[in-house]
């Protein structure tokens, strides 16, 4: 089975986008989480099919309007980023483009 490792950029992300969902409403931030680790440890069956984007795979948080990127090295799959793409997508570019 494929291994998928969280970058420490993406950890930051998910931290981030929860303490923002907690700020909505208690709870949800914790929701938020729960379901886009699901959708992240999907990539150790379905890594590699989604469209690429700024030089990254890019893979829609079932959800939340998060997208989830990733890059494929020989022995794992890295999340390099986890970001709301309700921004503009400059800097939704330059992130992604900052981080691989």
């Amino acid at each position: 089975m494929r291994r998928v490792v969280v970058l420490h950029e993406a950890a930051v992300d998910l931290e981030d986008a929860k303490r923002f969902y907690d700020g909505q409403e208690s709870g949800v931030g914790d929701y938020f989480v729960a379901s886009v680790l699901t959708d992240i440890k999907s990539l150790t069956l379905y890594h590699g099919i989604h469209l690429r984007q700024h030089g990254c795979f890019r893979m829609l948080a079932s959800r939340f309007p998060f997208g989830i990127y990733y890059a494929e090295a020989e022995d794992e799959t890295r999340i390099v980023a986890v970001l709301d793409l309700r921004r503009r997508p400059s800097w939704i570019r330059r992130q992604v483009t900052q981080r691989k």
